[in-house]
């Protein structure tokens, strides 16, 4: 079975929620799921699975969210050739770098081999009825891109 890892930070809930639709999504298409709080796994633990995703939010003005600066220096230190990966997240359009964080991963994956499976999705705070259709089509495509 296609096994898909979800890493997430989340301060308020709303990324959180996002990793949750995603792995709610990935579930009802067959796939398995593991989900986690970044604190509490590795990159390496990506080696494991065919689909590596992270759910994040950016601080402030562009900046990663404290507890993630660790797992997103590790990540650099590993290959993931071979592994279709995702990047989701939420911010707030109120500051000038809105998801920079999303985009930060994004680089990162591409610099160690991954293969981008679907396009980033970025969420203005909180997901809306929009913003779930696009998190389900997100995972849709992760799908497909592993199949």
């Amino acid at each position: 079975m296609t096994l898909a890892k979800i890493v997430y930070a989340s301060m308020t809930g709303n990324t959180e929620e996002i990793a949750d639709i995603v792995a709610e999504a990935l579930e009802n298409l067959d796939i398995e799921v593991e989900i986690n709080e970044c604190t509490q796994v590795d990159p390496e633990d990506f080696e494991d699975a065919d689909i590596c995703v992270i759910a994040t939010y950016t601080y402030g003005d562009g900046e990663l969210p404290d507890e993630i600066v660790d797992f997103y220096e590790e990540l650099q230190e590993i290959d993931l050739s071979g592994k279709t990966y995702g990047v989701c997240g939420s911010g707030d359009t109120f500051y000038d770098e809105f998801c920079k964080s999303v985009d930060d991963f994004d680089a990162v994956f591409t610099k160690i081999g991954a293969t981008k499976g679907a396009d980033s999705v970025k969420v203005d705070l909180a997901a809306e009825e929009e913003d779930i259709q696009n998190l389900e089509a997100f995972a849709k495509k992760l799908a497909e891109a592993v199949k």
